[in-house]
């Protein structure tokens, strides 16, 4: 185990810190544009990329790049909604997601307003739906980013120093303990559980919002 996993450590460590940070950017704009983050798997890569921190400076590169990649993928979403969101919506890849899914989104926004927008960033399918329908919304670029910018903060944090944390604490053990590389799996499928959990509780305490509109454009909606 400890061999595996140190040849693969060591192979993303073995990428420029900076390309590998600007990549990691890069991959976010992908993930949180417009439906492309039901393919680009956003999580896996801001957790691969902090496995590589060596210092408190490439830490924080890593997040500011995680969370300017996810505003920026996010704007590019808010944008094709306001002048494309029908037909994005009617087009092939909208229908094969489902009508259901375009209309929870309306209605949670409807209804929740700013929040829907912090809280989906943590939501299955809604994280890439959000930006377009609220492209599509009356509400404001400006308040839009006023509830995504931390949310998308948050979420970097948390996985950028998960993966530094299971990293840095497997290469200090990986000499002296064998099984070593089972601690760092144990780490990161404890905080995959525990996303796992967060995120059932959050849609379970929302999905109530995400049935119908009742008239309310919800927080922050101008």
């Amino acid at each position: 185990m400890n061999d595996v996993l140190t040849t693969l450590l060591d192979l993303v460590q073995s990428v420029d810190p900076v390309l590998r940070t600007v990549l990691a950017g890069i991959a976010m704009v992908l993930e949180t544009s417009v439906l492309l983050g039901l393919i680009v798997p956003g999580d896996t890569v801001a957790i691969v990329s902090a496995t590589a921190v060596g210092s408190p400076f490439e830490f924080g590169a890593l997040v500011v790049a995680l969370v300017l990649g996810a505003l920026v993928g996010e704007s590019v979403g808010f944008a094709l909604g306001r002048f494309f969101g029908p037909r994005i919506r009617a087009s092939a890849l909208g229908r094969r997601l489902g009508e259901a899914n375009w209309v929870r989104a309306e209605n949670y926004l409807a209804r929740r307003g700013g929040i829907a927008v912090f809280v989906s960033r943590f939501l299955p399918v809604l994280h890439s739906l959000i930006p377009l329908t609220v492209g599509t919304s009356p509400m404001r670029y400006r308040t839009f980013l006023t509830w995504t910018a931390p949310a998308c903060l948050l979420w970097a944090l948390a996985y950028v120093s998960v993966g530094a944390a299971a990293a840095g604490g497997y290469r200090e053990l990986a000499d002296r303990l064998h099984q070593a590389g089972y601690v760092f799996v144990g780490i990161i499928v404890a905080f995959v559980l525990l996303v796992v959990v967060v995120k059932k509780v959050l849609h379970r305490r929302e999905e109530r919002h995400m049935t119908r509109p009742d008239g309310d454009a919800g927080d922050g909606t101008s």
